[in-house]
């Protein structure tokens, strides 16, 4: 008869429609889930919905697991096991095994789950929950997901628990709370542990990692700029700037940042259909107080100058044109590297240089190292939506054109991996680079 780990006794029974069980390798995840999954089929008529991201053989599944504690407990002669179907003979139990990239749209039309088992969860992404959620509406029933720490801004980790609040247990387990654990695999996380503690931390105590190495922005640059003008005693206001990042269409969302010098002071994100631009840019508009608003011109956004000048607005607006020329292209980015032998466009120059300031602020608070105000970039811990914020603008890729030039992962190929339009992000860049837009047939700042 196999055994459940006494550790996460409480986490199975908490009365919750949502179990969100995390943690490293070796920490009996799995198994765990496995062995109630095996008890409950036999005690329960249970239909159990069980998915991966990826499953091109039954075996990538879960089957094994389950079919594995039947067997341990001795059951097998009150269980039909098929070569992909587990049911019980007297409850009517059944498991059902998908793999969630290829079969979305099968998953969707499933009827009558009691418990959708999603294993790998770290793979999950938000449109995808989107589909699975609503699908999950029997009376009782329960959804559990369990995976490993990948990414910090991962979905599952970063914007998952807040979606669901008080409907969810989430419980974080670890190989030391493994009683059943072999000395072989303790002798395996000791030895990482010895030679590289940073992926011992990782992989064996299930720590996100907290930036993607491909990523433009790191989120640890992003966390050390949180209220950084006062860790590090300087004064970083000055000029009022404003970026607003225009709602194309769909489920995208306006967003407005508000800087006061090189400290972002405000967040604003709202929904809005593209035929409200101009209520949109009267909200936009209002946040500018005698500063400078910097506006994405591409699509919707085209119309926002014109919508200001018919509300009698006649300067303090600029254009960020993203897919555009670079500003002050014969200018080196660095020693022999102009601008326009770095980046492909506006955007790119922008995130790069977004992204250089917040990585000075990191060495500033973290290493004592020191840079003019100018070079620095902090944010008010103060905001809506902070957490949101951190994980938008570390989550784009450095991605290269056909030129070999850089550019930013672009929001279609964000959205081939479930990440939504980054709006506070692309807000945020705007007021931050003021100086990288053309203002009257002149660039104001270059770098």
């Amino acid at each position: 008869m196999y055994q459940l780990n006494p550790n996460l006794r409480d986490f199975w029974r908490t009365r919750k429609p949502y179990k969100l069980l995390k943690g490293g390798r070796f920490s009996s995840k799995t198994q765990d889930a496995g062995g109630m999954a095996a008890f409950l089929a036999r005690n329960y008529s249970v239909r159990f919905l069980c998915l991966r991201q990826f499953q091109n053989r039954i075996a990538d599944s879960v089957y094994t697991v389950v079919k594995e504690k039947i067997q341990q407990a001795g059951w097998s002669d009150e269980f039909d096991i098929g070569v992909s179907t587990i049911r019980h003979r007297e409850t009517g139990s059944e498991f059902l095994f998908y793999g969630l990239a290829r079969n979305i749209e099968d998953i969707k039309g499933t009827e009558g789950v009691d418990v959708c088992w999603i294993e790998e969860g770290e793979g999950l992404t938000e449109e995808q929950w989107s589909i699975i959620d609503p699908t999950i509406r029997k009376e009782g029933s329960e959804v559990w997901i369990l995976w490993n720490p990948d990414l910090i801004t991962d979905f599952v980790q970063a914007k998952l628990p807040a979606l669901l609040g008080d409907d969810c247990v989430i419980r974080h387990i670890n190989y030391l709370d493994n009683p059943f654990l072999s000395e072989t695999a303790r002798k395996k996380a000791a030895r990482l542990k010895e030679v590289d503690p940073d992926a011992y931390r990782h992989i064996y105590l299930g720590q996100p990692r907290t930036s993607d190495d491909a990523a433009v922005i790191k989120f640890a640059w992003v966390e050390a700029a949180v209220d950084a003008h006062l860790r590090l005693g300087i004064s970083l206001t000055g000029a009022r700037a404003v970026g607003y990042d225009v709602a194309d269409s769909g489920a995208d969302k306006n967003a407005c940042s508000i800087f006061d010098g090189a400290v972002c002071m405000e967040m604003d994100e709202w929904s809005a259909p593209e035929d409200e631009l101009s209520q949109s840019t009267k909200r936009a508009w209002a946040h500018v107080a005698g500063g400078s608003l910097v506006y994405d011109s591409i699509g919707v956004g085209a119309h926002v100058g014109s919508t200001l000048a018919d509300m009698g607005v006649k300067s303090g607006y600029h254009k960020f044109n993203a897919a555009g020329a670079v500003i002050n292209p014969d200018l080196e980015y660095a020693p022999k590297v102009k601008n326009k032998d770095k980046f492909e466009n506006l955007k790119a120059q922008a995130w790069q240089d977004v992204a250089d300031r917040l990585r000075n602020t990191f060495n500033a608070v973290t290493k004592g190292e020191k840079f003019e105000p100018s070079e620095l970039i902090s944010i008010s811990g103060g905001i809506a939506k902070l957490e949101q914020l951190k994980v938008e603008l570390s989550t784009p890729r450095r991605r290269y054109s056909k030129r070999g030039l850089d550019i930013v992962e672009p929001k279609d190929a964000l959205a081939k991996r479930g990440v939504p339009s980054p709006n506070l992000a692309d807000a945020f860049i705007m007021g931050a680079c003021p100086h990288l837009v053309e203002r009257s047939g002149y660039s104001w700042r270059g770098f």
